[in-house]
């Protein structure tokens, strides 16, 4: 309805109102006349019902009045009950009617409560006066089943007896009848805003989930006003729909997508808000099927970050699925085993965009700006949702606004937008390590380079091989990510390399302490694993998981349940760097602890080697900055002390400190004194044939 219709229907929905009242309103004027003998007419009702049928005649829609009725089933006294708790809060003579009643002692039993005292005060009206006042009357109208009482369209106060206890209209009802917006407040503090873009557009894969959604509920919305019929408990032509997988802003969109096609709002209730206790929760469904029902909404319960370990939510969920008729969707990251319920369930996995949408997004993004052939590499590169690609977008459109030479920057802004973009979850979960060694800073040698070299290719052209030329061995996602084992002494640059590999592809990279991510508790290492490649799918960083001798040792054998579900944290590590999309790095001081079986899975295994004399050499004279001021440095004797890389990097930037603080230039005095500390540290000593002659 546009605003002068519903303008329109807002005022004669007050007519209406006021016309059913006045109905109401006469049938108690009536049954006080009768307490008091005097004779009943009945053209004065005659003519209250003509105007309310004139009323309804006019309106552009249906009262709020009517579709109460009509969607919760409410008899014509019902009808009137509620109408009669309406006027006490709506109409001053109503109150004065009640309290006149009541004060004559007409209304049966009154005697027993005289004055009607109670939380909602002196003429608050009872079932009683109902059962005595209003026609067509009937007892099962005070039955907790029956839809005054089930969906809280009255509030009972205290009394010692049902009959006169006093009564409330509900205050969400009240509001409601009179065609005035108003959430209800007892679920306010459960239900989100649903975090979408309006503007958003979706992917052609998430259109066809949203035309599958709207196929499953079309009927179910057809047929809402039937939905709670009496005696009708738990049917619902609802499927429980199941949106799963990483990309939520996808889910979000792909909910508000359906709903909107449907004609349904959409509300969001995280299951960790829930009450568990099964009588508060039960008000709780009571409350929001109402709401539901009059506000024609679904809704949406965020079940992200659930662990399917957790079986008190997860009967809290169970419970939802169960027992709530109104449209439900369900998000997850992966499908929740939801056995035994009523309602059948409908699974969609929600992906995010794949290479070809995301450069299609880009392209439309980015429409005013030349990319030569940026968005190819955005989109082989980085696994962003729609929502993200427009925040880069317009935020790197803003930046190029800014500046002089902007449009001659767009990739490398591009680039570094999209890898910040994805920082925030990872930095909470790994350690970021600035990558700024080149391959200038390695030294290696050459078969160990050359594999360096082929990994860098593999991620490099990885969307050449996959996506352009379909080579996919086995067809899915299972064997596409690129792994590596490096294996050595501590020292010998595993890390540096992986330094190198990042800075080389421009990507950041994340340390991850695997000996921190291993639990004792079981389950909890896969969720931890889980956390960081969710978070670093996006962005595609490079991953470097140090201590894998933590988690990869000789595959034990099964004696216990600790064993068996120590053998499947390794499968899913496996699985998972599997299936990533980035490059995801092992670290071991000793590849002799590792399982050959878990090694067959690994694509690429780089053994580094303790450094020989001639590489110690080219690492001592890589090692010093231009700008460092140095004096009488011999590299040939420093090249006779047998260490590894690392240790020769601790030796040189220990001897830098000692020099600046004599403020002296670096000398070979320096470098003995920071030898001396290092090998004590390493509780080797320092002998003469490595630093003879220094002096």
């Amino acid at each position: 309805m546009n605003g002068t219709v519903i303008q329109q229907w807002e005022e004669a929905n007050q007519r209406y109102l006021v016309a059913s009242l006045a109905l109401v309103k006469h049938a108690l004027e009536q049954y006080l006349e009768r307490t008091h003998g005097k004779p009943i007419t009945t053209e004065r009702q005659q003519a209250l019902q003509q105007d309310l049928q004139a009323v309804a005649a006019a309106m552009p829609a249906p009262a709020n009045l009517e579709t109460l009725c009509e969607t919760f089933h409410l008899s014509s006294f019902e009808r009137d009950v509620l109408l009669l708790c309406a006027g006490i809060e709506l109409d001053g003579k109503f109150a004065m009617l009640c309290s006149t009643i009541l004060r004559s002692g007409a209304q049966e039993h009154a005697e027993s409560e005289p004055h009607n005292h109670g939380p909602f005060g002196f003429s608050a009206p009872t079932f009683s006066l109902a059962l005595a006042a209003l026609q067509r009357a009937h007892w099962d109208a005070l039955t907790p089943t029956a839809p005054l009482r089930c969906w809280n369209l009255l509030e009972i106060g205290t009394g010692n007896v049902l009959t006169l206890s006093p009564l409330r209209i509900d205050e969400y009802i009240l509001h409601y009848l009179t065609g005035v917006p108003h959430p209800e407040m007892r679920l306010a503090h459960l239900l989100t805003p649903l975090p979408v873009s309006t503007g958003s557009e979706l992917v052609p894969s998430q259109q066809k989930i949203v035309e599958r959604l709207v196929a499953a509920w079309r009927h179910g919305v057809d047929a809402f006003a039937s939905l709670y019929e009496r005696g009708n408990a738990y049917t619902s032509p609802f499927p429980v729909l199941q949106l799963c997988g990483e990309d939520q802003s996808g889910q979000y969109a792909i909910a508000a997508a359906g709903c909107a096609v449907l004609g349904l709002q959409v509300k969001l209730m995280d299951v960790s808000v829930l009450p568990v206790a099964a009588e508060e929760l039960m008000r709780v469904m009571r409350l929001w099927e109402r709401e539901a029902i009059l506000q024609r909404c679904a809704l949406l319960l965020d079940c992200v970050e659930l662990d399917n370990t957790d079986s008190v939510r997860m009967s809290v969920v169970m419970r939802l699925l169960q027992h709530l008729r109104s449209p439900l969707l369900v998000l997850s990251r992966q499908r929740l085993a939801i056995p035994g319920i009523v309602r059948s369930t409908l699974t969609f996995d929600v992906a995010r965009p794949d290479s070809s949408e995301q450069r299609a997004l880009w392209q439309r993004a980015l429409l005013p700006y030349m990319l030569n052939g940026q968005v190819d590499l955005l989109a082989a590169q980085f696994n962003l949702s729609s929502s993200v690609i427009e925040a880069v977008a317009s935020e790197v459109s803003t930046s190029i606004r800014a500046l002089d030479d902007g449009h001659t920057q767009i990739g490398s802004l591009l680039w570094h937008e999209c890898r910040v973009r994805a920082r925030p979850r990872l930095d909470g979960l790994a350690q970021r390590i600035e990558a700024r060694a080149t391959w200038h800073d390695l030294v290696l040698p050459e078969a160990q380079r050359n594999i360096l070299q082929e990994i860098l290719a593999q991620v490099r052209q990885r969307t050449t091989v996959y996506d352009t030329w379909n080579f996919k061995p086995g067809g899915g996602s299972h064997g596409l990510g690129i792994s590596a084992l490096f294996a050595g002494a501590s020292g010998t640059g595993k890390t540096l390399a992986a330094e190198v590999l990042a800075h080389a592809l421009h990507l950041d990279l994340y340390r991850v302490d695997l000996s921190a991510v291993v639990s004792k508790y079981i389950g909890e290492t896969e969720k931890n694993l889980r956390r960081v490649f969710d978070a670093a799918e996006e962005g595609g960083a490079v991953l470097l998981f140090d201590e894998a001798d933590a988690l990869f040792g000789k595959r034990s054998e099964v004696k216990d349940s600790h064993d068996r579900y120590a053998n499947i944290e390794v499968g899913y590590l496996l699985q998972r760097m599997e299936a990533y999309r980035g490059l995801a790095i092992l670290t071991t001081n000793l590849r002799s602890a590792l399982d050959t079986a878990f090694l067959r899975r690994l694509r690429f295994i780089v053994q580094f080697p303790f450094p020989d004399m001639a590489q110690r050499l080219e690492i001592w004279r890589a090692i010093f900055p231009p700008s460092l001021p140095t004096s009488g440095l011999d590299m040939q004797k420093l090249a006779r002390l047998n260490i590894a890389g690392g240790n020769i990097r601790n030796i040189a930037l220990n001897a830098a400190f000692l020099a600046a603080e004599a403020g002296e230039p670096l000398q070979m005095k320096h470098l003995l004194h920071a030898a001396g500390t290092e090998y004590a540290k390493l509780e080797k000593p320092l002998t003469e044939t490595e630093a003879g002659g220094w002096l």
